[in-house]
């Protein structure tokens, strides 16, 4: 069933896929690259982000979409950066780099460096 709903054309179901605590990590990780809207892609990354089965593997896939979509300035992702920052599976640096990116506000810049600022101080590095 949950194969299913991955597989649907509905952004309501991707989301409920993303909030269902049963959804595995590789059924997550085919959510990363689904679009619909602006607002349904960025709310759909945070949902994976914060999802207690993205491992390491999806929240790199999380990392490319995130990237890509800050490149090309199309989209505002900030939720999903700064919940991405406060996930232990990525060190500090593979996430710093999303603040150069030219979609990148100086809003988000300021709250991820404070993030990332925090995780390094509490793990004493």
């Amino acid at each position: 069933m949950l194969r299913h709903l991955a597989r649907c054309p509905y952004p309501f179901g991707w989301q409920a896929l993303a909030r269902n605590p049963r959804t595995p990590a590789y059924l997550l990780g085919e959510l990363c690259s689904r679009r619909d809207s602006t607002w349904n892609g960025n709310r759909l990354l945070r949902l994976v982000v914060e999802h207690p089965n993205a491992d390491r593997a999806v929240l790199l896939g999380v990392l490319d979409e995130l990237g890509n979509r800050l490149r090309t300035s199309t989209s505002r992702p900030y939720a999903a950066v700064l919940l991405l920052a406060g996930r232990p599976e990525l060190m500090p640096d593979e996430v710093r780099h999303l603040a150069a990116l030219p979609g990148a506000s100086a809003r988000m810049r300021g709250g991820l460096r404070r993030r990332l600022a925090r995780r390094e101080s509490t793990s004493g590095g």
